[in-house]
C-alpha cells in the first residue's frame, strides 16, 4: 500500500513536491488543495483532484500525510497547528528565531490528535540542522560557520519589489571567499555579518523613478541590507527574465574542532549544497520526512517532531535490511 500525500498550497513548492512524489515509488498523490478556484489550476498528475482548502478536512481517510506548501510568515503559524489536529503534517517553517514558539503550539495540537507533525523541514533549517548537530556532537571543542548561497533569496527579492519604483527585482545572498577560505584553513576566525556574505541586487525600474533614491533605500534597509555590503544592478525587464528567470541557491555548514590531550589535532567539517532550484530541493528533503512522519505515526507516535529528532532510517523506502547492507 502506497503513502498517500495531500498537498496544501501549490505554488513553487507544491508543484516540487508534486514533481518528488514522482519519484518515489511507495507514495502517491492523493489531493491538492487551493486557496485559488480549483477549477482554475491544472496540475501534472492525471487523474488527482485539485480541491478547495474548505474541503481539507472531509478527506482525512484519503490522505496519510499532509504536506503544507504555505509561507513562514502568516500561512504556517496558522496552518500546522490546525491541520495537526486532523493529519499527520509536514512544513517548512524558516523563521529561525520563532521555532521554539512554533514547536509548542503544533506539539499541543498534534499530541491532543494522536498525530505526527514534523515542523521546520528543508535545507536551512533542516538538512544544515543536521549538520551542525553531527559536527557539534563529534567535535564538542569547535566553531561552527554556516554560509548561504550563491543564490536568490526570495525574502530579500520581495523586499525591494516593495521599495517605491521598483517594478521586479532579484537579490543575491554571496558567501566571502576569503572568510571561507579561512574558516577552511582552520584558523577559526571571528566573524562579523558584514565579513560572511555579501548581497548583490537586480533590479528593474519602473519609467521615470528616481535610481539613486531606489538604491539608498535598498543599502540602508534594516534587518536585511544596512549590515552588508550591498552592489545594485539595475537592468531591463527582459535581461531579468532572461538571466535571472532560475531560483538557484546553496551554501555551506563547517564544522572546526580540535582534539587531543593538549588538543594538538584540528579537523573541519564540511556540508555543501549547490542547488538548481531551491524550492525543488526543499520540496524533495519534505517529501523525505513525510515517509517518516508516516512510519512514526504507525508505530504510535504522535505530537511534533523535528530534523533533529527523527532517524534517517526513517528517511529512506529502504527496509533496515537493505540501508545496513548497501549504505553502512
Amino acid at each position: 500500500m502506497k503513502i498517500r500525500i495531500g498537498i496544501m498550497g501549490y505554488g513553487n513548492l507544491g508543484r516540487g513536491v508534486e514533481c518528488a512524489i514522482r519519484q518515489n515509488p511507495d507514495m502517491e498523490l492523493a489531493a491538492v488543495f487551493t486557496r485559488r478556484d480549483p477549477k482554475s489550476l491544472s496540475i501534472l498528475t492525471p487523474g488527482v483532484p485539485v480541491c478547495a482548502v474548505e474541503d481539507a478536512i472531509e478527506m482525512q481517510d484519503r490522505i496519510d500525510v499532509m504536506i503544507l506548501c504555505g509561507g513562514s510568515a502568516t500561512d504556517l503559524p496558522v496552518q500546522t497547528p490546525y491541520y495537526a489536529q486532523y493529519f499527520n503534517v509536514v512544513d517548512s517553517f524558516d523563521t529561525h528565531a520563532k521555532v521554539p514558539e512554533h514547536f509548542e503550539t503544533v506539539d499541543q495540537a498534534a499530541k491532543k490528535s494522536g498525530k505526527v507533525a514534523v515542523m521546520s523541514v528543508g535545507w536551512d533549517p533542516g538538512m544544515f540542522s543536521l549538520s551542525r548537530a553531527y559536527g557539534e556532537a563529534v567535535l564538542p571543542q569547535g566553531s561552527v560557520y554556516t554560509f548561504w548561497g550563491k543564490g536568490v533569496s526570495q525574502g530579500h527579492s520581495d523586499a525591494i519589489r516593495r521599495i517605491d519604483g521598483v517594478q521586479d527585482a532579484r537579490q543575491y545572498t554571496i558567501p566571502v571567499e576569503a572568510a571561507l577560505e579561512a574558516v577552511r584553513g582552520g584558523s577559526d576566525p571571528v566573524l562579523s555579518t558584514r565579513q560572511k556574505h555579501t548581497r548583490e541586487c537586480f533590479v528593474v525600474a519602473k519609467p521615470g523613478a528616481d535610481l539613486a533614491k531606489i538604491e539608498n533605500e535598498i543599502k540602508t534597509m534594516p534587518n536585511y541590507f544596512d549590515e552588508y555590503d550591498t552592489t545594485v544592478h539595475f537592468i531591463t525587464e527582459e535581461e531579468l527574465k532572461r538571466e535571472h528567470g532560475a531560483l538557484p541557491h546553496g551554501g555551506f555548514v563547517i564544522r572546526s574542532g580540535k582534539t587531543g590531550w593538549n588538543e594538538e589535532h584540528h579537523h573541519v567539517i564540511e556540508y555543501s549544497l549547490k542547488l538548481d532550484s531551491n524550492p525543488e530541493f526543499t520540496s524533495s528533503i519534505l517529501v523525505a520526512y513525510a515517509r517518516a512522519a508516516y512510519r512514526l505515526q504507525q508505530e504510535g507516535g504522535k505530537g511534533c517532531k523535528t530534523v533533529l529528532d527523527i532517524a534517517p532510517a526513517y528517511l529512506s523506502a529502504k527496509s533496515g535490511e537493505e540501508l545496513r547492507k548497501s549504505l553502512l
